[in-house]
């Protein structure tokens, strides 16, 4: 199915602004839903007089009156003469007498939409109500009700939805975490029970209801400087402002507030404050810190001690007076070097994953520090290997140090120059990797799995044991030599 954006685009005549604005109200509107106990269906009106809905938002407090997806369906005439009366009057139309939709009846009313200080209605709300469980409703019930038509109000104002706070993506907390309603003088008349409850893990024993929200909040924090924040940010709901979130801390608990104006026709007559109890988030939001760092710390300490291994293998390497032994050192302080690059980069990063590319080309710097001082050999990389998680990202560095030194090493002559190319791209869920040469080529008759030097031994094990991929080593077409590696990509 289509998106809002891209439904009206293609179908409707509105500008980027209309768009814009339908866009917030689809990501605010989820309140609207909860207080009416209705679904919510967005209308725009088509070039041809159709109707189109392009957004729809079922209640979490209520059955829906819909089963069906309404998103994408056209109507016209009847079906949709009440929706037409609100955009052509600019009024929120309630009249009417209950509709059938299937087995379930349903009361309708439409809500124009308009932009801030426009008089253009860009779009209609659908307030639609299943009526099969209808009953004596509750003062809760009563206090949503009351407190939906104001924000009904506000969206024909264009008053509502509020402007969107940087970083703020969603417009938790919801309704049925814990609703107050406030007065123009900011005293509480209504506490839904789970506000109450939010409260009390504060450290407020009493009932909420005749207390001045904004005085009581800032006296229960543990940080004065938080609480008169916070106590501010209710202040600005009642002065018409919409603050961000804020989270309160109390006696070891967490509350976040959200706080609303309620200007029904441009009248101040209060606000309504969403809060929701995160304790229990925040303290695994705490833990997860923990442990993250825990874990940074740990890739931090094995790189220092693989650097360690490395340099006691270079001094005994350097002590070592037989040609053969000091070549293999040498080439274990590269093994080890090359895995300490992995763990460097893990203990800079927030999660068990690396940024690849920086980690080959240092990789290439390593391999062409050791060519022969008479050749001139370069390397380059082409494409990019994308952040690798570290389960591929150590045996990989590995297998690309083995090629990269074996390319360096054994494909051109010495004083001859060449170019060692290695080029990545992902397709299919796979990485592709080659490493190639323009040199000498492979020996008569080369197998890569009779091969017996120890670094083609490792890479083939590496590729197939720990990648659990595939290597083909062949000669290049026009000459020289390539390495191919794929490596799947999918969870392991």
């Amino acid at each position: 199915m289509s998106t809002l954006r891209e439904l009206v685009d293609e179908h409707a005549d509105l500008s980027p602004d209309d768009i814009e604005h339908l866009q917030r109200l689809a990501g605010d509107w989820q309140l609207l839903a909860d207080l009416s106990f209705a679904d919510l269906l967005m209308w725009v009106t088509l070039p041809d007089g159709e109707m189109l809905c392009v957004a729809q938002c079922r209640p979490t407090t209520a059955p829906t009156a819909y089963l069906d997806d309404q998103v994408g369906r056209r109507a016209r005439g009847p079906d949709v003469a009440h929706l037409m009366i609100a955009r052509d009057q600019g009024r929120i139309w309630r009249e009417g007498d209950p509709v059938w939709y299937g087995d379930t009846p349903a009361r309708h009313e439409a809500i124009p939409v308009r932009l801030p200080g426009s008089d253009r209605v860009i779009a209609v709300l659908g307030r639609d109500t299943n009526l099969s469980t209808a009953r004596t409703p509750s003062q809760l019930e009563l206090n949503y009700l009351h407190t939906a038509d104001d924000l009904a109000q506000m969206v024909a104002d264009g008053s509502f939805p509020p402007p969107r706070h940087p970083g703020e993506t969603t417009s938790a907390p919801r309704v049925g975490d814990g609703l107050i309603r406030l007065d123009s003088a900011g005293k509480v008349v209504y506490a839904s029970p789970n506000a109450q409850s939010a409260y009390r893990r504060l450290g407020f024993p009493g009932h909420l209801v005749g207390e001045d929200l904004a005085a009581l909040t800032g006296r229960i924090a543990d940080d004065p400087l938080e609480g008169s924040d916070a106590a501010e940010r209710i202040l600005m709901a009642l002065r018409g402002e919409a603050p961000a979130r804020k989270e309160v801390e109390a006696r070891g608990a967490t509350m976040l507030t959200r706080a609303l104006p309620l200007r029904p026709g441009g009248v101040p007559i209060g606000a309504v404050v969403l809060v929701r109890d995160i304790t229990e988030v925040r303290r695994r939001d705490r833990a997860l810190l923990t442990k993250d760092a825990t874990i940074r710390e740990i890739h931090h300490r094995v790189k220092n001690n693989l650097q360690t291994v490395a340099a006691l293998l270079r001094l005994q390497a350097r002590r070592v007076s037989v040609p053969e032994a000091s070549l293999a050192l040498e080439e274990s302080v590269r093994r080890v070097a090359s895995i300490a690059l992995v763990h460097e980069t893990l203990s800079m990063s927030s999660d068990e994953a690396v940024e690849f590319d920086t980690i080959v080309d240092r990789v290439a710097s390593m391999a062409a520090e050791v060519a022969a001082p008479e050749s001139r050999v370069t390397l380059r990389r082409i494409g990019t290997f994308g952040v690798l998680p570290a389960e591929i990202a150590t045996p990989l560095v590995m297998v690309l140090n083995e090629l990269l030194q074996n390319a360096v090493e054994h494909a051109y002559g010495p004083g001859e120059s060449g170019e060692v190319v290695v080029s990545a791209h992902r397709w299919r869920r796979q990485l592709h990797v080659t490493v190639a040469d323009h040199g000498r080529g492979l020996p008569e008759g080369f197998s890569l799995e009779g091969s017996q030097r120890l670094g083609l031994q490792i890479v083939r094990t590496l590729a197939a044991g720990e990648l659990r991929g595939s290597i083909e080593l062949r000669t290049r077409v026009g000459g020289g030599t390539e390495a191919v590696i794929v490596v799947p990509l999918t969870r392991r």
